[in-house]
């Protein structure tokens, strides 16, 4: 368990959507009580900026509603139609719904169970679940306003595949929201893929050190959900998963292994 999870997105994309539906089910026949209904690792700023307000449910999940608020707040939100790809237990979609009152908010994930978790579990006007591939999403050209994806490309076997989707999806003028792990040295390939499909990039940073102090901060909420919530034997796997302080993980954001990127782009550009 502990290699499959390590080496998730060096698999084929055959192995990994299936392997990423496993991961589901296992987190829904774990989690009994919903109580984890967000996978990112967080955003917390390191410029003492006022905390975030919220109300007293959501306070627990701070730092992963952090992140989602940084990468979408950039962007006009109201009334517009929005999309999120790989919404995973759809606690983004959940939050950005009540906080920022999209006209629509429709969230997409291949995984059929945690759809069917997500539509039971998040009871939010204006919000659905809807199960669809990344590369092949199920929608006509120009529905939606603003696009989201946090934490779920590098799983994609495609990423340009991905994009040119995006793309097509838009509307034009529309907004993508793009935050993700980029293995270090790779940055520019990734932000060369964006700009051949037609993006243009409004902002870009490298969040690599707010994610590390919101896994410091939030690390043992991780560790109490987990060894609460999980077989022993799958303890230690979990915990890499979550980036807990002292994993291995937790130890590529630190040295700069990995990065962790996030972009607001603009379709008003040409393909290439």
């Amino acid at each position: 368990m502990v290699n499959l999870i390590d080496k998730y997105c060096e698999m084929p994309a055959v192995v990994r959507k299936p392997m990423w539906k496993i991961w589901h089910k296992l987190m829904i026949k774990f989690d009994k009580n919903s109580d984890a209904v967000f996978m990112n690792y967080g955003y917390q700023s390191l410029n003492g900026d006022t905390p975030l307000e919220l109300i007293e449910k959501d306070k627990i999940n701070r730092y992963c509603i952090q992140l989602y608020d940084f990468v979408v707040k950039k962007v006009d939100l109201k009334d517009k139609d929005l999309l999120e790809v790989g919404s995973g237990r759809g606690g983004g979609a959940s939050y950005i719904t009540r906080y920022f009152k999209p006209k629509s908010y429709t969230a997409v994930d291949i995984s059929s169970n945690v759809i069917k978790f997500c539509n039971n579990y998040h009871k939010v006007e204006g919000l659905k679940f809807i199960r669809g591939e990344a590369e092949k999403l199920p929608f006509i050209d120009g529905s939606f306003d603003v696009m989201v994806n946090v934490e779920s490309a590098r799983g994609y076997s495609s990423l340009k595949t991905f994009f040119r989707e995006v793309y097509r999806v838009l509307r034009h003028d529309g907004h993508f929201c793009f935050a993700d792990v980029i293995k270090k040295g790779e940055y520019e390939e990734v932000r060369n893929h964006l700009q051949e499909n037609g993006f243009k990039i409004i902002s870009e940073h490298e969040i690599s050190k707010n994610v590390v102090r919101a896994l410091d901060f939030d690390t043992e909420r991780r560790k109490t959900l987990i060894t609460n919530k999980v077989p022993k034997f799958l303890v230690k796997p979990f915990l890499k998963f979550a980036a807990t302080k002292g994993t291995e993980r937790y130890e590529d954001f630190a040295t700069g292994r990995m990065e962790y990127w996030s972009f607001v782009l603009q379709k008003n550009g040409q393909l290439k």
